[in-house]
């Protein structure tokens, strides 16, 4: 694979839950694994997970490896706050990545294949930002090119990387992102994803 971070955002407190989404079990798995395993399925380098919530609960239950932990102390702050710690994990470290490939914890039904689809017109285009399209609006999982991460490090709020995708369209290419691959943000859409596994 490309020389690119995979981050996956699972800082939040899932206050629509009401519970710890991350280790919400389907399967006898949490729902990070689950999201984790099939990043794992196309790269075992360059993982990453930013937790902020409930963080030390979630690593000690947590058996994926190859995953690097970041903490993110300002997670009350939104989505962009998790990429902002990522980013400066990144600067810390002194890595050099060409990418940072964004996806959600929350959703664990990602096919494998889209995200090869996606990591592979990465390959094809390194200069442009690869995003989902969810009809009207382009949005996350996505992956941002070297050229833009003094961009991300400014970027606010839950719905910062979607404005930023948004605002750069011409400098966009996406894939069409199945709509069963929708957000879990309360128990009706766990039990929804359940009755799509059992089908």
């Amino acid at each position: 694979m490309e020389n690119i971070a995979i981050l996956v955002l699972a800082a939040g407190k899932s206050s629509r839950m009401n519970s710890i989404k991350q280790l919400e079990k389907v399967n006898h798995k949490t729902l990070l694994e689950l999201t984790l395993e099939k990043i794992q399925r196309i790269s075992t380098s360059n993982i990453f997970c930013v937790l902020g919530a409930n963080s030390d609960k979630i690593k000690s239950e947590i058996s994926s490896k190859n995953v690097q932990f970041i903490e993110n102390t300002n997670f009350e702050d939104g989505l962009s706050s998790s990429i902002v710690s990522g980013i400066q994990c990144f600067k810390r470290k002194n890595f050099n990545f060409e990418g940072i490939f964004i996806l959600l914890a929350d959703q664990p039904a990602i096919d494998s294949a889209y995200i090869e689809d996606m990591l592979h017109l990465f390959k094809q285009h390194k200069d442009k930002i690869i995003a989902s399209n969810y009809g009207e609006k382009l949005g996350v999982p996505a992956i941002f090119p070297k050229k833009y991460f003094s961009d991300l490090f400014l970027i606010k709020g839950d719905k910062g990387a979607k404005e930023f995708i948004n605002n750069k369209k011409n400098e966009v290419l996406y894939s069409t992102i199945p709509t069963d691959f929708l957000d879990i943000d309360t128990r009706e859409d766990l039990q929804r994803y359940k009755n799509s596994i059992l089908k």
